[in-house]
């Protein structure tokens, strides 16, 4: 497991956690799967928590209309908490809140900051968790990279040298592959201009690679939403006119296969059997590795569920905490939408 992309870093992470003023960080375990990107935000996220272990996480769930995210029109779903426009069908599939009071109770009684986002393709219900500022990605920017590298590529996938390096970007999590191909997806011009495309808000990617008081790429620092990444993702699942049906089996079939020790986060407790494409994010915020940024995200679709979900979280005090974090809360979400 190569190390994380992540800020909180000397005096880069103390000067962003003083202009920061955040009270909330997202599910994100540190060293971003390879490269873990985060940082100062998790520094001034812990500055304004209110000091007792979950305190950000709680209370904070919601529902969105599926107009905001485009929902209605993808799948001609309502979504949210407002059934109109629906299927009777669709009304009759209609799903509870996966975020629970068990959930919020549970992320209660933990250290750290959850933001969550899911999604049901089903029924085109969104459902938030937490309130906060967007959060270094760490390496789940690295699905990011591979969209945009197969929408510039119009249709005609990726070259030979290409495809080896995006698997061992997003199977291995490797980084070096990742600068590589960030480099080729026209770094953060290019990366921003596929967000606008599709639909993202509140992403921005990072303006440097090798950056002052950083130890590890500088893409990682690639700033996001929970919301903003399920959007990512509903690229890879729904039909549109950013990426062709090819480059969507090509893209899920790498995010299906990622190597073992990276298979925690939004699996967690989904059994055997069904479908699960992921991508997670670590790195350890604090040079004595006792504050740690942990994310994950993906697809799960099978024994009834079909659904996306983005978790980002900050303040562990260890990168399995974190880890046991989200697969804890992604096991909630499993049986919630069951």
């Amino acid at each position: 497991m190569t190390a994380g992309a992540g800020r909180g870093w000397g005096a880069r992470a103390a000067a962003v956690a003083a202009g920061a003023g955040v009270a909330a960080v997202a599910l994100s375990l540190a060293a971003c799967g390879g490269s873990g990107g985060v940082g100062a935000l998790a520094s001034a996220a812990a500055a304004g928590r209110s000091g007792s272990p979950g305190a950000a996480a709680a209370g904070t769930a919601s529902a969105e209309s599926a107009s905001a995210e485009s929902a209605s029109a993808e799948s001609g779903g309502a979504a949210g908490g407002s059934r109109s426009g629906g299927t009777a069908e669709q009304v009759r599939e209609w799903r509870p809140d996966p975020f629970s009071a068990g959930v919020e109770g549970y992320l209660g009684e933990r250290t750290g900051t959850v933001l969550a986002a899911v999604y049901d393709v089903r029924t085109g219900q969104t459902w938030r968790l937490g309130d906060g500022p967007a959060q270094d990605e760490a390496s789940v920017v690295k699905v990011d990279i591979l969209e945009t590298l197969l929408n510039d590529a119009d249709g005609s996938g990726l070259a030979a040298a290409d495809r080896g390096l995006a698997q061992q970007m997003i199977e291995d999590s490797d980084n070096d592959a990742a600068t590589s191909l960030w480099y080729l997806a026209g770094g953060t011009a290019g990366l921003a201009a596929y967000d606008d495309k599709a639909g993202l808000t509140g992403t921005t990617p990072s303006d440097c690679v090798v950056c002052a008081d950083f130890p590890w790429p500088g893409w990682g620092l690639t700033t996001t939403t929970p919301v903003d990444q399920v959007r990512l993702l509903k690229q890879l699942i729904k039909p549109g006119p950013l990426l062709t049906a090819a480059d969507r089996q090509y893209a899920l079939s790498l995010l299906e296969n990622v190597t073992p020790d990276q298979a925690w986060g939004v699996s967690g407790g989904v059994p055997a059997g069904v479908t699960v494409a992921l991508k997670n994010g670590w790195l350890p915020l604090a040079d004595d590795n006792t504050d740690w940024q942990v994310n994950s995200e993906g697809w799960v679709s099978g024994d009834g569920r079909d659904y996306l979900i983005a978790v980002l979280s900050t303040g562990n005090p260890s990168e399995q905490y974190g880890i046991d974090t989200i697969d804890e809360l992604s096991s909630h979400v499993w049986a919630a939408l069951g």
